[in-house]
């Protein structure tokens, strides 16, 4: 689905797209600005870099084989990111709530296929970001520059921590960790998409839920 196929049922000029165009960029400002300070000028710049989409539950940002022209900031909802081995199944690589971003920087930069599937998991408004507008951004707006940063070095942080629990810890181990990084969409992630992102059985992240609720 095209990007303005999918804003395409909102007048621009109604109330209704003002009001949700405004309310998605007060979430990102926010975001922006518990790490930073925005100047008037910086935020006129962000207003007119990013481009606002909707997704319904179960609607693609991205499907493998394609070329990533845009990263995505979550205002509201949740998104998740996935491969698909040889044999059909779902290997969950990332979720995206609100206040998260979900990308494929490396194939956005290299213009290469995408391997991954983006869709989303509930209803989801999000705001468009290129690679072009992105540059600009860093190079005009220090404050930008500064959450982005700080941004990038956070999620390779946690991806980091998930490599080694993914090779250390046990499942349990896991769980913890897992709402630790997403502490607000355990209950709204279907079981069976925790234990693949967990690399558990649903099984077992039924017997390890169980366990924690007894201890409660």
């Amino acid at each position: 689905m095209s990007i303005t196929a999918s804003i395409e049922t909102l007048n621009p000029d109604s109330l209704s797209f003002c009001n949700f165009i405004h309310l998605m960029f007060e979430t990102l400002l926010a975001y922006l600005q518990q790490r930073v300070t925005l100047t008037a000028e910086e935020i006129s710049l962000l207003e007119s870099a990013f481009i606002p989409m909707h997704l319904e539950k179960g609607e693609y940002l991205l499907r493998e084989g394609e070329i990533p022209k845009y990263g995505a900031f979550v205002a509201k909802g949740c998104l998740r990111s996935y491969v698909v081995d040889n044999k059909g199944k779902e290997h969950i690589v990332q979720f995206a709530p609100e206040n998260w971003w979900l990308s494929d920087t490396n194939s956005m930069l290299h213009r290469t296929p995408t391997l991954f599937f983006m869709d989303a998991l509930e209803p989801s408004d999000l705001l468009l970001l290129d690679v072009p507008s992105h540059q600009k951004l860093v190079q005009l707006s220090p404050g930008y520059a500064a959450s982005f940063q700080a941004g990038f070095q956070k999620h390779a942080a946690s991806k980091d921590r998930r490599i080694i629990a993914t090779l250390t810890a046990d499942a349990e181990e896991r769980f913890q960790n897992f709402l630790d990084v997403y502490p607000t969409i355990a209950q709204r992630v279907p079981q069976h998409m925790l234990a693949s992102y967990l690399g558990v059985t649903p099984e077992t992240l039924s017997r390890i839920r169980k366990k924690w609720s007894a201890k409660k």
